[in-house]
């Protein structure tokens, strides 16, 4: 199969394949965003070995699972007796790679990394042994290691202050797909459906390519998310379930984090977190929200103006917050559940939140629309929250750039052109005005909407809004 996208992975790739020496390559990310797809496909012609650790597999398990592997891989007549420790398993898997009398690079991949290294196995010190011991000193080496926990993979790994330490030689965090690349990819699988629905499935479960395989030519966004979300057998109706204990060895924690950030679209900071969560403060809190970022699941900013102390924590995987606000409450299911409920006034106040999550995920196609792709900025959001009677607002996106100016943007979800009518247009005055008054920016502003099909050409829009983008560019490099 041919692999969608991931340009900048496939150069890292390419590089390990043209290297003069032997590389150690970790590569991280979330649950389903296809890290086994990418290595196997990509290497397919040089992959000399491949093992998949067991998930909650005891020591002997594992050790059993390798010497069928390997047995297996070399092809023998007979089978590979299991060994009794990693440092054995090593040195057959050393002697099996020597066997092979060949002058192309050779992979050893090893996918679910942390599952391996179960309690008291000695994998993690067996493994350093053989990379700093042998493996290291192959010219036409590549070892693969490869782990959905990416906090484990950060903190044991590439992280790691002992015989591993600074033995990574390259690193991926593999990304969901762009909105880009999710159209290449449902292009590929000949099915063919336009930007806004397009644009609608990225809301409710991102760029995740196995949650993609699922979408069926033919079927709209609607009849897509009925059957996956909303029928019996969905496969992403009880995803949740297992999503944060595949990643997480105590995940209750974590849940209790992205349920109190699912309540609160414009994020919570790390104070109101432990309140919300009913969390104890202290250094755990610092590493679970670590984990959570590593992983994809939340994003943070320091709000304009503000400082360290002051960043915000937004829950931006699209799935878990679709999975909170409609899949988890409904009493109903089955065909024509979500044809329904995607005609309510929820889901569009809630579409307008996503769409505007999508959009701070693809700045850098917005910068590129706006003609500021070489400029540098730093873009965040900016509230006011007034202490009298004077009215507070909210900028979804600020655009903060070296060359003395800023854009405002409005972002708005519409199935048709936006219309910005007189009320909205003194809303939005209102907020230049207060911005400029209460950041004291000697800076220009610009005003820039970013909406689906853009703005309906009137007096308002004409006088106040000095750029409009539609959905299009965010399909954009």
């Amino acid at each position: 199969m041919k692999i969608i996208g991931r340009e900048t992975e496939k150069g890292i790739l390419n590089q390990l394949l043209e290297s003069k020496q032997a590389e150690l390559l970790a590569i991280y990310g979330r649950r389903r965003v296809g890290k086994t797809f990418l290595i196997r496909t990509f290497f397919e012609e040089n992959l000399t070995f491949e093992l998949t650790g067991i998930l909650d597999g005891s020591f002997k398990e594992q050790l059993e699972n390798f010497a069928i592997t390997l047995t297996n891989f070399s092809q023998s007549s007979i089978p590979v007796g299991v060994p009794d420790n990693w440092i054995q398993a090593f040195q057959l898997l050393k002697i099996y790679i020597e066997s092979i009398n060949s002058n192309k690079k050779q992979v050893i991949f090893i996918d679910e990394f942390p599952w391996l290294d179960s309690r008291k196995s000695g994998f993690l010190s067996a493994f350093d042994h053989f990379w700093n011991s042998w493996a290291s000193r192959r010219d036409n080496l590549i070892v693969v290691i490869c782990g959905s926990a990416a906090s484990w993979m950060i903190q044991n790994i590439l992280g790691n202050r002992g015989g591993l330490h600074n033995r990574v030689t390259q690193r991926i965090r593999l990304q969901p797909f762009s909105l880009k690349e999710t159209e290449l990819y449902l292009k590929s699988q000949s099915i063919n459906l336009d930007k806004y629905q397009i644009l609608q499935l990225f809301m409710v479960m991102g760029g995740i390519p196995h949650y993609l395989r699922d979408i069926r030519k033919g079927q709209s966004f609607d009849q897509n998310i009925d059957r996956m979300c909303f029928s019996k057998d969905g496969v992403l109706r009880n995803e949740f379930q297992y999503l944060y204990p595949a990643l997480f060895e105590k995940p209750e924690r974590h849940i209790d984090v992205i349920r109190s950030l699912a309540n609160k679209n414009e994020g919570l900071t790390r104070t109101e977190i432990i309140k919300t969560a009913s969390l104890s403060s202290g250094g755990s809190i610092s590493k679970l929200l670590g984990e959570l970022l590593e992983s994809g699941f939340i994003t943070n900013y320091i709000p304009y103006d503000k400082n360290s102390k002051d960043v915000i924590y937004k829950l931006t995987d699209e799935y878990s917050l679709f999975y909170l606000k409609f899949i988890e409450q409904s009493k109903d299911s089955g065909d024509g559940t979500w044809i329904q409920k995607s005609t309510t006034s929820s889901w569009k106040s809630w579409s307008g939140f996503a769409f505007e999550n999508i959009c701070q995920k693809h700045i850098k196609s917005i910068k590129k629309a706006l003609g500021i792709g070489a400029i540098y900025t730093e873009h965040s959001a900016w509230r006011y929250v007034s202490k009298s009677e004077e009215k507070g607002c909210q900028i979804d996106l600020l655009i903060d750039r070296a060359d003395r100016c800023m854009n405002i943007c409005e972002i708005k979800f519409s199935n048709k052109e936006y219309i910005i009518t007189k009320k909205y247009a003194e809303e939005l005055d209102y907020k230049r005005r207060a911005f400029l008054q209460k950041s004291n920016t000697n800076k220009t502003l610009f005003l820039t909407m970013i909406t689906t099909y853009g703005i309906m050409n009137n007096d308002y829009a004409s006088n106040l809004i000095q750029s409009s983008l539609k959905m299009e560019i965010l399909f954009e490099d």
